[in-house]
């Protein structure tokens, strides 16, 4: 989860000893963090031994959990007889923190590649390693921020306008996320290759 717990208490000004709206805010930031995956193209928490398959005659692989820490196994399948082979004393070169580049392909067409690696962001609260990436600030932020207008406004969900009898009218914003928090998400986004 890209927020703890206590850090979104504390926004919102709730008492650390009630556990009233635990649930809920535990709910919303997992939902939060869900979002900004899919939103970002990629995994963002930190993730050990991921697996991720390929056409067997890729040679640029881009994975989708980084900053990638480490690669600790490349398989080929050709045949479902076969099975998963390790490939052993693999060339390779990352790029970017994401891309695996292979100096040569390791099957073809036919074929899947799996590649098995550590990558990700340290999520707050937890102390990165050596090697290891924190989740940037910015990142952190804007799901904190997200949660907190999502909190403020549950009553109101799919309340598009208010006008009660003899009071003001008001009218909600339509804003799905915020207007900052889109900025945010737009910066971490994978870029089409």
């Amino acid at each position: 989860m890209l927020i703890e717990l206590g850090t979104m208490k504390a926004r919102l000004g709730l008492d650390e000893i009630t556990v009233k709206d635990d649930l809920l805010l535990t709910a919303a930031i997992r939902g939060i963090s869900a979002r900004f995956d899919r939103e970002c193209g990629r995994t963002l928490e930190r993730r050990e031994g991921i697996t991720q398959e390929f056409d067997g005659d890729q040679v640029e692989l881009r994975l989708g959990c980084f900053p990638v820490e480490s690669v600790s196994r490349f398989e080929l399948k050709e045949t479902e007889a076969a099975g998963w082979v390790e490939q052993t004393g693999v060339d390779y070169l990352l790029r970017s923190q994401c891309v695996v580049a292979l100096r040569e392909q390791l099957g073809t067409s036919a074929g899947i590649l799996r590649i098995t690696y550590t990558g990700g962001y340290v999520p707050p609260g937890t102390t990165a390693a050596p090697g290891q990436t924190p989740l940037s600030e910015d990142l952190a932020m804007a799901a904190v921020e997200q949660v907190a207008y999502w909190y403020v406004n549950r009553e109101r969900l799919g309340v598009i306008r208010e006008w009660p009898k003899g009071g003001t009218y008001t009218q909600y914003s339509e804003a799905d996320l915020l207007a900052g928090v889109q900025r945010v998400i737009q910066t971490h986004r994978v870029v089409a290759m």
